[in-house]
């Protein structure tokens, strides 16, 4: 996999602040970076529009793009639960992987916070309750929690988290550097929008994902849950659209918010040292492969946007294999602290540096015990073990998973290839669930019938 530098781009503004044509800046002296870890909710990684995705409005996102450095394939392991969200955080607060992170950590686990804290960072924290256990919390000088309901329902997602970091950037100890996590609400639902946002995405602007489809083509063993309950079925593209209308709005106001938090460093002085990154815990279907939430396997919701940028950070891109739980041994890395021994998670610093073109070979994702995936460069398996079913994806050719090549003739091999390799991640990650079920149900009668009972009624 190869590391790409961006070239030519127009420098101007703040740009011009940071980084020379593809140059990392060097650290000078005894100076530390300061950092700025953002952390949105459901974010899919094809919702900014320096991307390509020309819908969408994140002028502050696309700053970050502009100068920074992009991982383009920034997984989320999986989940053992239907709250996603919950072992994301986990393995991003304690750099460990699905099977091995501590739900409920001790003083010698090693956190996010407690590295930097005892490398005399002034560490501060917010996000809503629940995200991890407060146990990972505890070594974060300042802690808010967010009261998430009340900040949805207002339609200005992002503004209590950035008041709250502004706050602290104004009274902090300037004799020091800090590490800030800012944790986002939103784009998780319930998506509220202040009109101001929502005017910005007439309903027929919109497109729907080139996956749409108005069902899943078989029952993956989760179409009852909560998320998968947000919207009727068939997932019709007018459907989809007002879905996509209050997501992007809620995306473009956390933007706007996350600007003022960057605004405030520059008037600080600070903005040229400090290192930020930004990400989601996970994606989110809504409206991809005629799924709404994010407890499937498929790229929209196992991958999140990655941007780095600040001092040290070169400008560029990289289609190499990270997971979420790298970001912590990256950012001590890239600050010059020791990164803890036994973490499961790799700096991705030599990725970043153009020392190494990639860290990692493979990446295995899991979701319960119903849904286990492997990818291995071009290629990526989903295999859902209660139903005995595979399906097999080039994503080079393919990166929108629309066709599954598992039940072609000429692909047998490759099958074959992924699902050993499969199993070796298997054994390797601790997953105690098997890849195949004694009793395999079909997958096709009951969600016929699941889907049938909830088509609307014709007009």
């Amino acid at each position: 996999m190869k590391t790409i530098r961006i070239a030519g781009l127009i420098c101007s503004g703040l740009l011009c602040l940071f980084l020379q044509a593809g140059t990392p800046v060097e650290l000078k002296g005894a100076v530390r970076p300061n950092v700025l870890f953002l952390l949105t909710d459901d974010q899919r990684p094809d919702t900014i529009a320096a991307l390509g995705n020309t819908a969408i409005r994140t002028p502050h996102l696309d700053q970050l793009v502009q100068r920074g450095f992009v991982f383009h394939n920034a997984y989320c392991m999986g989940s053992t639960m239907p709250a996603v969200c919950n072992p994301s955080r986990h393995m991003i607060q304690s750099g460990m992987s699905l099977y091995r992170y501590q739900a409920k950590p001790t003083e010698q686990t090693p956190s996010l916070a407690h590295s930097f804290r005892q490398a005399g960072y002034e560490t501060y924290h917010h996000s809503k309750r629940g995200n991890s256990a407060r146990e990972y919390h505890k070594h974060y000088e300042h802690s808010h929690y967010l009261e998430d309901m009340v900040e949805r329902n207002s339609g200005h997602h992002g503004r209590t988290a950035a008041n709250d970091a502004i706050e602290f950037l104004r009274m902090r100890d300037h004799e020091r550097p800090f590490f800030m996590y800012v944790g986002f609400a939103g784009p998780h639902d319930p998506r509220v929008a202040a009109e101001e946002w929502l005017q910005q995405y007439p309903l027929d602007s919109l497109s729907v994902p080139k996956n749409h489809a108005i069902f899943h083509p078989f029952d993956n063993g989760e179409l009852l849950i909560r998320d998968e309950l947000l919207a009727p079925w068939p997932r019709t593209e007018a459907l989809v659209r007002q879905h996509l209308r209050d997501y992007y709005a809620c995306i473009t106001s956390i933007d706007f918010h996350i600007g003022r938090i960057m605004e405030t460093l520059k008037q600080q002085g600070e903005l040229d040292n400090t290192l930020i990154l930004f990400s989601s815990d996970h994606g989110l279907a809504i409206g991809s492969h005629g799924l709404f939430g994010k407890q499937n396997l498929y790229e929209h919701s196992m991958r999140a946007p990655m941007l780095l940028a600040g001092p040290g950070i070169p400008r560029g891109e990289t289609s190499a294999l990270m997971y979420l739980h790298d970001v912590f041994p990256t950012l001590c890395d890239l600050a010059s602290l020791d990164v803890p021994a036994g973490l499961d998670g790799i700096s991705q610093k030599p990725v970043i540096r153009g020392q190494q073109d990639s860290v990692r070979k493979t990446i295995y994702l899991a979701y319960k015990n119903s849904q286990r995936a492997v990818r291995y460069g071009d290629w990526k398996l989903i295999r859902y073990p209660l139903v005995n079913r595979n399906q097999l994806f080039n994503l080079r050719d393919d990166p929108h998973e629309t066709r599954n090549l598992a039940g072609e003739d000429r692909h047998q091999q490759q099958l074959e290839e992924m699902l050993g390799l499969l199993a070796v991640q298997h054994e390797q990650t601790g997953d105690p669930h098997p890849l195949t079920a004694q009793d395999p149900v079909s997958g096709d009668i009951p969600n016929a019938e699941f889907l049938e009972a909830r088509r609307p009624p014709p007009k």
